[in-house]
C-alpha cells in the first residue's frame, strides 16, 4: 500500500545526526505505538501499543542514559512531550532507528506518526493522515519494516 507522506524537513539522509531534521535512509522496524485514547478510539492493529499517559517523554539527550527512551516526567535533560496538544501523536509508532543499538547523536525519536495540515515536513519521522494511517494499521506487526529509500 502506498500513501502520500511528509519527511524531515532536511529531506532524507545516509548519515543521520541528532537535531538535522533529516529522515534516515534505512530499513527501520517497527517496535510498538502510542495513542492518545482520549482522541482516537478503536484502532485495529496487532502492533503493542500503549495510552498515553501525561507523564510520558522520549529523552532526546545524547549524553543522557536515557537517550532515545521513553522516560518520565519530571525529567530534567531535553525530552519530546508523547502527549502533544497539536495532535501529531494521537498515533505514533517507533521505528527502531537507534533504539535497539543505541549511539550517541545519532538521532533520536524517529517515529511514524500523523501529519500536520499541508504535509508540512517533520523533524525527521514520517507522518501521514489519520485516514491513512487507520488504513495502514491492520496490516502492521511488530518487526515489519518500514524502508526510506
Amino acid at each position: 500500500m502506498t500513501v502520500p507522506a511528509a519527511i524531515g524537513r532536511s529531506g532524507r539522509s545516509i548519515l543521520k545526526r541528532e537535531g538535522d531534521g533529516a529522515t534516515p535512509i534505512a530499513d527501520m522496524k517497527l517496535l510498538h505505538g502510542f495513542t492518545r485514547g482520549d482522541r482516537v478510539r478503536f484502532l485495529r492493529t496487532a502492533l503493542p501499543m500503549r495510552h498515553i499517559r501525561e507523564d510520558m517523554l522520549w529523552c532526546d539527550q545524547p549524553g543522557d542514559p536515557n537517550y532515545n527512551r521513553l522516560v518520565k516526567a519530571p525529567f530534567g535533560p531535553s525530552h519530546e512531550e508523547l502527549r502533544r496538544g497539536d495532535g501529531l501523536y494521537d498515533v505514533c509508532l517507533v521505528l527502531d532507528w537507534n533504539v535497539s543499538s543505541r549511539r550517541r547523536n545519532r538521532g533520536s525519536a524517529i517515529f511514524f506518526h500523523l501529519i500536520r495540515p499541508g504535509y508540512e515536513p517533520t523533524a525527521g519521522c514520517i507522518a501521514v493522515s489519520l485516514r491513512d494511517m487507520k488504513r495502514i494499521l491492520p496490516s502492521l506487526r511488530r518487526g515489519m519494516t518500514v524502508r526510506v529509500v
